[in-house]
């Protein structure tokens, strides 16, 4: 596996609506908006060019000063994927080009976390998108059906994502366990690498039966034969904005940063 950060586009999709928290990119965050701080980390990565992708013109308005490269797109994506395929649309992308989406509400995420996936999908030809995983170590965290459980093949690749706590082991989850005895338990991380060519060929994709079921859109790539690499993450992820809770935890982590004068 080679070591070299290949060329990628890191794009971060900021759309403005959210069931939970309405305008979520836009809330404030030591001083400045999430998206922003989002921004900022994949500016730190090896990206050739990050791209902030939104349906909003407040959210593009809130990043020009910042000197940030601003794409609008359409208001009604049924998913991030399909965002980004109109990104990619928008800027010309070659069939081959490395496209790493990072989500708009993970302001804390690791700069070497999105250059490991991108790397990581260079170093698959054969695979059409790139993500990462890591050891789940408790038994609520994999009991949780808001964290997203992953099964790889020895190769790396994705067998199955779900809801669910996968694998199950049988011998000792005929009633919930109290601990997990061993790592075999691994918790998707939400952040994408892409082929462009994969990107223009997923919104002639059906919605799959799978992804209906378990609400999971990477379940229609696998369903319909694209490999997926998995590879496990080089830092400690952690956990992005979906709730309130998420919000002041963030808040106070980041202000803290600032106190401490670490960027």
């Amino acid at each position: 596996m080679s070591d070299v950060t290949p060329q990628f586009i890191a794009v971060v999709p900021a759309r403005f609506g959210s069931s939970r928290l309405p305008g979520k990119p836009l809330l404030e965050i030591a001083g400045e908006p999430m998206v922003a701080h989002v921004w900022r980390r994949a500016c730190q990565s090896q990206a050739n060019r990050v791209v902030v992708a939104t349906d909003d013109t407040r959210i593009r308005d809130a990043m020009l000063p910042y000197g940030a490269d601003v794409v609008m797109t359409r208001d009604d994506h049924p998913s991030g994927t399909d965002r980004l395929a109109e990104v990619s649309d928008h800027l010309g992308l070659s069939d081959d080009t490395l496209v790493v989406n990072v989500q708009g509400d993970e302001p804390l995420i690791p700069p070497a976390l999105i250059d490991q996936v991108a790397l990581r999908l260079a170093d698959d030809p054969e695979a059409a998108i790139a993500t990462l995983a890591e050891p789940i170590a408790d038994v609520d965290t994999l009991f949780n059906p808001n964290v997203v459980k992953v099964v790889r093949s020895l190769q790396g690749r994705a067998l199955y994502f779900s809801r669910a706590p996968i694998p199950w082991d049988r011998e000792h989850f005929k009633a919930q366990p109290s601990l997990l005895e061993t790592d075999a338990w691994l918790r998707h991380i939400g952040i994408y690498a892409y082929r462009a060519s994969f990107l223009a060929a997923y919104r002639d994709l059906a919605p799959s039966s799978l992804e209906q079921l378990e609400q999971l859109e990477q379940l229609r790539a696998l369903q319909h034969g694209y490999a997926i690499q998995v590879a496990l993450a080089s830092a400690i992820n952690p956990a992005g904005v979906d709730t309130e809770e998420d919000l002041a935890r963030v808040r106070s982590l980041l202000s803290a940063e600032r106190e401490g004068g670490i960027s």
